[in-house]
């Protein structure tokens, strides 16, 4: 274990955490409030990283899969409990366990908050709370890997441990340019929709703040009603088709900007996530229109709430919950399918749902007919053996997570509803659930053992659960 190495990444990466609790600190200043908890827990990130990124000397600046899996999930760990900091000494959430609840659910785009009264914060701690969205979305250390030099094969080990999906490959021969590529893509992507949601009426604080909060497709909101606040059909889209570009693989914008248009409408994984939208709000729409007596309201809130759900950003029109069961049921299914692979969707992912099917009828063909080769393809390429076992591994250990957390929830005595759909919702990082934690609900409804148990499972669901496990391992730490 190249423990000094990884204590490099940390300090650099606390540097940078200093430098972004910057932004929330001029917005303190521009609204004349008190700018003090950002300048002290900045400080402290530069005070706790300064020694770590320059006198910490490895050795050897090799960085191994252990290493790079075990360097991001330190990372987020620690940006997490770092964050809360802000909010517990402004006093807008003065409990340092729902603090780091809170930034938790933020870095990871989870969106679920334990705030009752989300339009009680100061305006510098609602900016850190939706640009927490922003910062996890794409992953802080692939914006490290952007700005400053890392060796090559430290930069796939850390893209491959922070980039969700089955598989992780490079746009460009160089992954540090890879980095910078995709973070060109995402600045550009919420700087169009701050400019569209400023021509829908929004004020440039909360457009802005919204588009952090779509790009990382976490859920966060200035208003307690979330968007139905701003009751505006154009901002309702504005947000959803937002939400369907962040909701898609990232290396497909960079197809498109190269001319590669053909291999875009091609890609099997983009069929599979329209056609499961177009499906979805169809059906939604269909079984909710005698709620609204139009089936075009029914048909807006149907793609709305289809978007927020699939995407995992868990924004609210509607409280979906008093909606019939059926509709409900989608929904659910749509928090554990998630986004594409290499989007910052949470949830499985689409590629992986993909490969579960199609190697499930893969080996039912084969029991049929043993002598009959049959191969596991994806937009026309044979798919390992080795990938698919990886996605069957992937899928049994989001299982049993998913049932330990239900299982840990479920002590504090609430319905399966919202014991269920709140582990869900952590897992997929998606938010709301049903029940008691639905888009009007909070989850400061559970106990302090719940809120940590899932804080430990947003992070699982969004470094796909690797980069946490492995820190619990004793053979990580291991001299090699």
């Amino acid at each position: 274990m190249n423990a000094r190495m990884i204590a490099r990444i940390l300090g650099l990466v606390l540097l940078i955490t200093a430098a972004l609790l910057l932004l929330p600190l001029l917005t303190a200043l521009v609204y004349h409030e008190s700018a003090l908890p950002f300048a002290l827990t900045a400080a402290l990130a530069a005070a706790l990283g300064a020694p770590l990124a320059f006198c910490s000397r490895p050795r050897s600046t090799e960085l191994y899969a252990r290493e790079g899996f075990a360097a991001v999930g330190l990372v987020w760990i620690v940006m997490s409990l770092l964050g809360a900091l802000p909010f517990v000494l402004s006093g807008d959430i003065p409990n340092y366990l729902d603090a780091v609840f809170e930034t938790a659910s933020g870095l990871t785009t989870t969106g679920a908050s334990i705030l009752t009264d989300v339009e009680s914060l100061s305006r510098s701690g609602m900016f850190w709370r939706l640009f927490t969205h922003w910062i996890g979305g794409m992953g802080v250390l692939v914006f490290v890997m952007a700005v400053l030099p890392m060796g090559e094969g430290r930069a796939m080990h850390i893209m491959r441990a922070e980039v969700p999906g089955p598989t992780v490959g490079k746009l460009v021969p160089r992954a540090r340019k890879t980095a910078t590529i995709l973070y060109l893509i995402y600045m550009g992507l919420t700087a169009a929709e701050t400019v569209f949601l400023l021509c829908g009426g929004m004020s440039f604080y909360e457009a802005l703040l919204h588009a952090f909060a779509t790009a990382g497709t976490g859920g966060f909101s200035t208003r307690a009603a979330s968007i139905g606040a701003f009751d505006s059909v154009y901002i309702e889209m504005v947000i959803a088709v937002f939400l369907v570009l962040f909701g898609t693989n990232f290396n497909l914008f960079y197809l498109l900007l190269i001319g590669r248009v053909r291999e875009v409408f091609k890609n099997e994984e983009l069929h599979w996530y329209f056609g499961i939208v177009a499906a979805s709000t169809l059906a939604i729409a269909l079984g909710i229109f005698k709620m609204y007596g139009s089936f075009g309201t029914a048909l807006r809130h149907a793609f709305f709430n289809t978007m927020t759900v699939i995407s995992t950003a868990g924004f609210g029109t509607e409280d979906f919950t008093l909606w019939p069961g059926y509709t409900q049921t989608i929904l659910v299914l749509l928090m554990f399918i998630g986004g594409c692979a290499g989007s910052t969707g949470g949830g499985l992912k689409l590629s992986r749902v993909m490969l579960l099917v199609k190697t499930a009828a893969a080996d039912v063909a084969r029991m049929i007919s043993p002598r009959r080769v049959t191969r596991v393809q994806l937009d026309g390429r044979r798919v390992s053996r080795e990938t698919t076992d990886a996605v069957y591994t992937y899928f049994s250990l989001y299982m049993l997570l998913l049932l330990f957390c239900t299982l840990v929830v479920s002590f504090d005595g609430f319905d399966f509803a919202t014991n269920f759909t709140a582990a869900l919702s952590c897992m997929s990082n998606i938010g709301p659930g049903l029940s008691l934690i639905g888009p009007s609900g909070s989850f400061a409804i559970f106990s302090p053992l719940s809120k940590a148990v899932m804080i430990f499972t947003m992070l699982c669901g969004r470094l796909e659960i690797y980069a946490i496990l492995i820190l619990f391992i004793p053979s990580t730490w291991k001299k090699r």
